[in-house]
Protein backbone atom coordinates (compact mmCIF):
# COMPACT_ATOMS: atom_id res chain seq x y z
CA UNK A 1 0.00 0.00 0.00
CA UNK A 2 1.40 3.39 -0.44
CA UNK A 3 2.81 4.84 2.47
CA UNK A 4 0.95 7.28 4.23
CA UNK A 5 1.85 10.99 3.85
CA UNK A 6 2.87 12.45 7.32
CA UNK A 7 2.26 15.59 8.48
CA UNK A 8 4.27 18.60 6.87
CA UNK A 9 4.20 22.42 7.91
CA UNK A 10 2.17 23.32 5.14
CA UNK A 11 0.15 26.99 6.24
CA UNK A 12 -2.94 27.29 4.71
CA UNK A 13 -1.64 29.43 1.74
CA UNK A 14 1.50 26.97 0.69
CA UNK A 15 -1.33 24.56 0.42
CA UNK A 16 -3.53 26.63 -1.64
CA UNK A 17 -0.72 26.91 -3.82
CA UNK A 18 0.76 23.93 -4.46
CA UNK A 19 -3.41 22.26 -5.05
CA UNK A 20 -3.18 25.11 -7.42
CA UNK A 21 0.07 24.60 -9.08
CA UNK A 22 -0.74 20.83 -9.57
CA UNK A 23 -4.15 21.52 -11.12
CA UNK A 24 -2.03 23.91 -13.58
CA UNK A 25 0.21 21.54 -14.38
CA UNK A 26 -2.67 18.41 -14.38
CA UNK A 27 -4.12 20.55 -17.21
CA UNK A 28 -1.47 22.52 -19.53
CA UNK A 29 1.41 20.26 -18.65
CA UNK A 30 3.69 22.53 -18.23
CA UNK A 31 6.11 23.98 -15.59
CA UNK A 32 4.08 26.55 -13.67
CA UNK A 33 6.16 29.89 -13.14
CA UNK A 34 5.59 32.38 -9.99
CA UNK A 35 3.53 34.85 -11.86
CA UNK A 36 1.46 32.46 -13.61
CA UNK A 37 0.58 31.10 -10.19
CA UNK A 38 0.41 34.10 -8.55
CA UNK A 39 -2.41 34.77 -11.23
CA UNK A 40 -4.06 31.39 -11.17
CA UNK A 41 -4.32 31.20 -7.22
CA UNK A 42 -6.31 33.99 -7.02
CA UNK A 43 -5.07 35.19 -3.48
CA UNK A 44 -3.18 39.00 -3.74
CA UNK A 45 0.17 37.67 -3.29
CA UNK A 46 3.23 39.18 -5.40
CA UNK A 47 5.23 37.09 -7.28
CA UNK A 48 8.02 37.47 -5.51
CA UNK A 49 5.97 35.89 -1.89
CA UNK A 50 4.90 33.16 -4.48
CA UNK A 51 8.61 32.34 -5.11
CA UNK A 52 9.34 32.44 -1.83
CA UNK A 53 6.44 30.12 -0.92
CA UNK A 54 7.97 27.86 -3.75
CA UNK A 55 11.40 27.75 -2.43
CA UNK A 56 10.05 26.44 0.64
CA UNK A 57 7.76 24.08 -1.25
CA UNK A 58 10.47 22.74 -2.89
CA UNK A 59 12.86 22.32 -0.21
CA UNK A 60 10.51 19.88 1.45
CA UNK A 61 10.47 17.97 -1.57
CA UNK A 62 6.72 18.91 -2.79
CA UNK A 63 8.05 20.62 -5.87
CA UNK A 64 10.60 20.96 -8.61
CA UNK A 65 12.57 22.84 -10.46
CA UNK A 66 13.43 20.74 -14.15
CA UNK A 67 14.95 23.33 -15.64
CA UNK A 68 16.85 26.80 -14.55
CA UNK A 69 14.13 29.54 -14.05
CA UNK A 70 11.16 27.19 -16.24
CA UNK A 71 8.82 26.98 -13.41
CA UNK A 72 8.07 23.86 -11.63
CA UNK A 73 6.66 20.66 -11.59
CA UNK A 74 4.95 18.46 -8.67
CA UNK A 75 7.14 15.32 -7.38
CA UNK A 76 5.75 12.04 -6.53
CA UNK A 77 5.78 13.67 -2.94
CA UNK A 78 3.34 16.57 -3.76
CA UNK A 79 0.94 14.52 -5.65
CA UNK A 80 0.36 12.12 -3.16
CA UNK A 81 -0.14 15.23 -0.49
CA UNK A 82 -2.09 16.49 -3.03
CA UNK A 83 -4.31 13.20 -3.23
CA UNK A 84 -4.58 12.79 0.35
CA UNK A 85 -5.41 16.15 1.73
CA UNK A 86 -6.18 18.52 -1.33
CA UNK A 87 -7.87 17.03 -3.73
CA UNK A 88 -11.56 17.98 -4.07
CA UNK A 89 -13.24 15.02 -6.00
CA UNK A 90 -15.70 16.09 -8.71
CA UNK A 91 -19.13 14.34 -9.48
CA UNK A 92 -18.97 11.63 -11.45
CA UNK A 93 -20.46 12.82 -15.33
CA UNK A 94 -24.11 11.94 -16.06
CA UNK A 95 -22.74 10.63 -19.31
CA UNK A 96 -19.71 8.45 -18.19
CA UNK A 97 -22.24 6.94 -15.33
CA UNK A 98 -24.79 6.31 -17.75
CA UNK A 99 -21.96 4.55 -19.73
CA UNK A 100 -21.23 2.23 -17.19
CA UNK A 101 -24.06 0.88 -16.02
CA UNK A 102 -25.52 0.60 -20.14
CA UNK A 103 -22.77 -2.00 -20.05
CA UNK A 104 -22.67 -3.86 -16.74
CA UNK A 105 -26.36 -3.73 -16.24
CA UNK A 106 -28.03 -6.35 -18.52
CA UNK A 107 -24.93 -7.64 -19.58
CA UNK A 108 -25.71 -11.41 -20.73
CA UNK A 109 -21.58 -11.49 -21.26
CA UNK A 110 -18.96 -14.25 -19.64
CA UNK A 111 -17.01 -13.21 -16.98
CA UNK A 112 -14.22 -13.09 -19.26
CA UNK A 113 -15.92 -11.20 -22.13
CA UNK A 114 -17.11 -9.13 -19.22
CA UNK A 115 -13.78 -8.50 -18.09
CA UNK A 116 -12.92 -7.58 -21.56
CA UNK A 117 -15.62 -5.25 -22.27
CA UNK A 118 -14.59 -3.05 -18.66
CA UNK A 119 -11.31 -2.90 -18.98
CA UNK A 120 -12.34 -1.55 -22.93
CA UNK A 121 -14.70 1.13 -21.03
CA UNK A 122 -12.44 2.09 -18.49
CA UNK A 123 -9.82 2.61 -21.05
CA UNK A 124 -12.40 4.93 -23.45
CA UNK A 125 -14.19 6.70 -20.64
CA UNK A 126 -10.78 7.81 -19.58
CA UNK A 127 -8.28 7.93 -22.18
CA UNK A 128 -5.98 6.21 -20.21
CA UNK A 129 -5.36 2.74 -20.08
CA UNK A 130 -7.64 0.07 -18.44
CA UNK A 131 -7.05 -3.34 -16.59
CA UNK A 132 -9.34 -6.13 -15.02
CA UNK A 133 -8.49 -8.77 -13.63
CA UNK A 134 -10.53 -12.07 -14.65
CA UNK A 135 -12.41 -12.83 -11.85
CA UNK A 136 -11.22 -15.75 -9.68
CA UNK A 137 -13.26 -18.91 -9.03
CA UNK A 138 -13.37 -20.15 -5.74
CA UNK A 139 -12.94 -24.03 -5.69
CA UNK A 140 -14.29 -24.42 -9.18
CA UNK A 141 -16.03 -27.41 -9.53
CA UNK A 142 -16.60 -29.63 -12.61
CA UNK A 143 -19.87 -29.46 -14.19
CA UNK A 144 -19.10 -30.90 -16.97
CA UNK A 145 -16.57 -31.80 -20.17
CA UNK A 146 -16.66 -32.46 -23.64
CA UNK A 147 -14.83 -33.02 -26.27
CA UNK A 148 -15.19 -31.76 -30.27
CA UNK A 149 -12.35 -33.31 -32.31
CA UNK A 150 -10.57 -30.65 -34.82
CA UNK A 151 -8.30 -31.92 -37.94
CA UNK A 152 -4.42 -32.88 -37.21
CA UNK A 153 -5.00 -34.57 -33.82
CA UNK A 154 -6.31 -31.12 -32.26
CA UNK A 155 -9.18 -31.46 -30.09
CA UNK A 156 -11.26 -28.75 -28.86
CA UNK A 157 -12.18 -29.15 -24.65
CA UNK A 158 -15.28 -27.66 -23.38
CA UNK A 159 -15.15 -27.61 -19.44
CA UNK A 160 -18.21 -26.34 -17.87
CA UNK A 161 -17.31 -25.05 -14.03
CA UNK A 162 -19.85 -24.24 -11.33
CA UNK A 163 -22.73 -24.81 -13.63
CA UNK A 164 -22.08 -21.19 -15.28
CA UNK A 165 -18.40 -20.41 -16.64
CA UNK A 166 -17.19 -21.76 -19.88
CA UNK A 167 -13.69 -22.10 -20.39
CA UNK A 168 -12.15 -23.31 -23.91
CA UNK A 169 -9.27 -24.96 -25.03
CA UNK A 170 -7.70 -26.52 -27.99
CA UNK A 171 -5.08 -29.46 -27.21
CA UNK A 172 -2.81 -31.43 -29.90
CA UNK A 173 -3.13 -35.33 -29.16
CA UNK A 174 -0.61 -37.84 -29.95
CA UNK A 175 -3.30 -39.56 -31.94
CA UNK A 176 -6.23 -39.14 -33.70
CA UNK A 177 -9.46 -39.62 -31.71
CA UNK A 178 -12.74 -40.72 -33.49
CA UNK A 179 -15.84 -38.69 -32.53
CA UNK A 180 -17.15 -42.20 -30.47
CA UNK A 181 -13.78 -42.20 -28.98
CA UNK A 182 -14.03 -38.51 -27.74
CA UNK A 183 -17.64 -39.20 -26.54
CA UNK A 184 -16.59 -42.48 -24.91
CA UNK A 185 -14.06 -40.55 -23.01
CA UNK A 186 -15.93 -37.11 -22.01
CA UNK A 187 -18.99 -39.61 -20.41
CA UNK A 188 -16.16 -41.53 -18.22
CA UNK A 189 -14.76 -38.36 -17.22
CA UNK A 190 -18.16 -36.63 -16.53
CA UNK A 191 -19.84 -39.92 -14.63
CA UNK A 192 -16.11 -39.81 -12.18
CA UNK A 193 -15.01 -36.08 -12.06
CA UNK A 194 -18.63 -34.63 -12.11
CA UNK A 195 -19.04 -32.21 -8.80
CA UNK A 196 -15.38 -32.59 -7.98
CA UNK A 197 -12.94 -29.15 -7.86
CA UNK A 198 -10.42 -29.11 -10.70
CA UNK A 199 -7.50 -29.25 -7.96
CA UNK A 200 -8.81 -32.82 -7.06
CA UNK A 201 -9.48 -33.57 -10.77
CA UNK A 202 -5.73 -32.81 -11.58
CA UNK A 203 -4.36 -34.80 -8.58
CA UNK A 204 -6.66 -37.86 -9.19
CA UNK A 205 -5.98 -37.89 -12.97
CA UNK A 206 -1.88 -37.94 -11.88
CA UNK A 207 -2.49 -40.42 -9.48
CA UNK A 208 -4.84 -43.00 -12.04
CA UNK A 209 -2.00 -42.68 -14.30
CA UNK A 210 0.79 -43.38 -11.86
CA UNK A 211 -0.97 -45.71 -9.70
CA UNK A 212 -3.77 -47.90 -11.90
CA UNK A 213 -2.25 -47.54 -15.36
CA UNK A 214 -2.05 -51.17 -16.06
CA UNK A 215 -5.73 -51.94 -15.07
CA UNK A 216 -7.22 -49.19 -17.04
CA UNK A 217 -9.28 -50.40 -20.55
CA UNK A 218 -8.74 -48.32 -23.13
CA UNK A 219 -11.72 -45.93 -22.99
CA UNK A 220 -10.28 -45.03 -19.05
CA UNK A 221 -6.47 -44.88 -20.90
CA UNK A 222 -8.16 -42.48 -23.46
CA UNK A 223 -10.24 -40.39 -21.38
CA UNK A 224 -7.59 -40.12 -18.45
CA UNK A 225 -4.53 -39.32 -20.97
CA UNK A 226 -6.95 -36.44 -23.25
CA UNK A 227 -8.05 -35.02 -20.09
CA UNK A 228 -4.43 -34.57 -18.62
CA UNK A 229 -3.78 -32.79 -21.88
CA UNK A 230 -6.97 -30.70 -21.33
CA UNK A 231 -6.18 -30.01 -17.71
CA UNK A 232 -2.36 -29.47 -17.40
CA UNK A 233 -0.92 -25.68 -17.97
CA UNK A 234 -3.58 -23.80 -17.41
CA UNK A 235 -4.52 -21.55 -14.79
CA UNK A 236 -4.06 -22.76 -11.32
CA UNK A 237 -6.87 -21.74 -9.17
CA UNK A 238 -6.67 -18.21 -7.66
CA UNK A 239 -4.23 -17.22 -9.45
CA UNK A 240 -4.62 -13.64 -10.92
CA UNK A 241 -5.10 -13.30 -14.99
CA UNK A 242 -6.18 -9.38 -16.74
CA UNK A 243 -6.89 -7.87 -19.50
CA UNK A 244 -5.17 -4.88 -20.32
CA UNK A 245 -6.91 -2.15 -22.71
CA UNK A 246 -6.35 1.05 -24.57
CA UNK A 247 -2.69 0.79 -23.90
CA UNK A 248 -2.00 3.22 -26.84
CA UNK A 249 -3.94 6.20 -24.96
CA UNK A 250 -0.70 6.46 -23.51
CA UNK A 251 1.57 7.21 -26.45
CA UNK A 252 -0.10 10.94 -26.45
CA UNK A 253 1.28 11.06 -22.99
CA UNK A 254 4.14 13.31 -22.90
CA UNK A 255 5.58 11.88 -20.16
CA UNK A 256 6.16 9.09 -22.18
CA UNK A 257 6.78 10.30 -25.39
CA UNK A 258 10.19 8.09 -25.06
CA UNK A 259 10.46 5.38 -27.53
CA UNK A 260 12.83 3.27 -25.69
CA UNK A 261 10.37 4.35 -22.42
CA UNK A 262 7.26 3.26 -23.99
CA UNK A 263 8.09 -0.03 -25.63
CA UNK A 264 9.54 -1.44 -21.92
CA UNK A 265 5.76 -0.58 -20.66
CA UNK A 266 4.48 -1.90 -23.28
CA UNK A 267 6.88 -5.15 -22.37
CA UNK A 268 6.11 -4.83 -19.19
CA UNK A 269 2.27 -5.14 -19.84
CA UNK A 270 2.94 -7.84 -21.81
CA UNK A 271 5.00 -9.99 -19.10
CA UNK A 272 2.62 -8.95 -16.78
CA UNK A 273 4.63 -10.09 -13.91
CA UNK A 274 4.81 -6.95 -11.80
CA UNK A 275 1.69 -6.08 -12.91
CA UNK A 276 0.29 -8.97 -11.21
CA UNK A 277 2.05 -8.52 -8.11
CA UNK A 278 0.79 -4.74 -7.76
CA UNK A 279 -2.47 -6.22 -8.60
CA UNK A 280 -2.78 -8.78 -6.35
CA UNK A 281 -1.88 -6.47 -3.63
CA UNK A 282 -4.68 -4.22 -4.36
CA UNK A 283 -6.72 -7.51 -4.12
CA UNK A 284 -6.25 -7.59 0.13
CA UNK A 285 -7.62 -3.59 0.12
CA UNK A 286 -11.06 -2.46 0.83
CA UNK A 287 -11.70 0.34 -1.13
CA UNK A 288 -10.01 2.56 -4.03
CA UNK A 289 -5.99 2.49 -3.87
CA UNK A 290 -3.31 5.40 -6.10
CA UNK A 291 -0.07 3.86 -6.90
CA UNK A 292 2.07 7.36 -7.73
CA UNK A 293 5.32 7.10 -9.65
CA UNK A 294 7.49 5.36 -7.63
CA UNK A 295 5.17 3.93 -4.82
CA UNK A 296 4.20 0.74 -7.27
CA UNK A 297 7.61 -0.67 -6.72
CA UNK A 298 8.25 -1.09 -10.09
CA UNK A 299 11.04 1.10 -12.04
CA UNK A 300 9.21 1.04 -15.40
CA UNK A 301 5.84 2.74 -13.56
CA UNK A 302 8.14 5.83 -11.99
CA UNK A 303 6.02 8.12 -14.69
CA UNK A 304 2.88 6.71 -13.93
CA UNK A 305 0.59 6.16 -11.32
CA UNK A 306 -2.10 3.30 -11.00
CA UNK A 307 -5.47 3.71 -9.56
CA UNK A 308 -7.49 0.25 -8.56
CA UNK A 309 -10.42 -0.38 -6.67
CA UNK A 310 -11.14 -4.18 -5.89
CA UNK A 311 -14.29 -5.95 -6.91
CA UNK A 312 -16.60 -8.69 -5.25
CA UNK A 313 -19.15 -10.96 -5.86
CA UNK A 314 -21.29 -10.63 -2.23
CA UNK A 315 -18.68 -13.21 -0.62
CA UNK A 316 -15.86 -11.25 -0.96
CA UNK A 317 -13.47 -10.06 -3.11
CA UNK A 318 -12.85 -11.74 -6.78
CA UNK A 319 -11.04 -9.66 -8.73
CA UNK A 320 -9.42 -5.83 -9.22
CA UNK A 321 -9.88 -3.23 -11.59
CA UNK A 322 -8.25 0.24 -12.25
CA UNK A 323 -6.51 2.69 -14.70
CA UNK A 324 -2.94 3.16 -15.64
CA UNK A 325 -2.02 6.42 -16.82
CA UNK A 326 0.78 9.47 -16.35
CA UNK A 327 1.37 10.90 -13.17
CA UNK A 328 0.03 14.09 -14.39
CA UNK A 329 -3.88 12.79 -14.36
CA UNK A 330 -6.59 14.09 -13.49
CA UNK A 331 -7.31 12.02 -10.35
CA UNK A 332 -10.18 14.40 -8.89
CA UNK A 333 -12.20 12.56 -12.12
CA UNK A 334 -10.89 9.35 -12.68
CA UNK A 335 -10.95 7.80 -9.03
CA UNK A 336 -14.60 8.09 -8.88
CA UNK A 337 -14.69 6.22 -12.29
CA UNK A 338 -12.91 3.40 -10.64
CA UNK A 339 -14.79 3.33 -8.00
CA UNK A 340 -17.93 3.08 -9.41
CA UNK A 341 -17.16 0.98 -12.04
CA UNK A 342 -15.68 -2.12 -9.05
CA UNK A 343 -19.39 -1.21 -7.45
CA UNK A 344 -21.41 -1.83 -10.18
CA UNK A 345 -19.20 -4.91 -11.86
CA UNK A 346 -19.50 -6.63 -8.50
CA UNK A 347 -23.60 -5.78 -8.07
CA UNK A 348 -23.67 -7.25 -12.13
CA UNK A 349 -21.76 -10.40 -10.75
CA UNK A 350 -23.78 -10.93 -7.59
CA UNK A 351 -26.82 -10.99 -9.29
CA UNK A 352 -25.79 -13.99 -11.33
CA UNK A 353 -25.65 -15.92 -8.56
Amino acid sequence: MPPETRDEPLDERAQHLLRTLIETYIRDGQPVGSRALSRESGLALSSATVRNVMADLEALGFVASPHTSAGRIPTDKGYRFFVDTLLQMRPLEPAASEQIRRLLEGSRDSATELVSSVSQLLSHVTQLAGVVTVPRTRAAQVSQIEFVGLAENRVLVVLVLNDREVQNRIIVTERHYSPDELKRAANFLNEHFRGRSLREVRAEIVRQLSEARAHMNQIMLDAISVAQQALEGGAAEGQLEYVIKGETNLMGVAELTSVDKLRRLFEAFNEKRDFLHLLDHSLKAERVQIFIGHESGYQILDDCSVITAPYGDGDGVIGVLGVIGPTRMAYERVIPIVDMTAKLLGATLNSRR
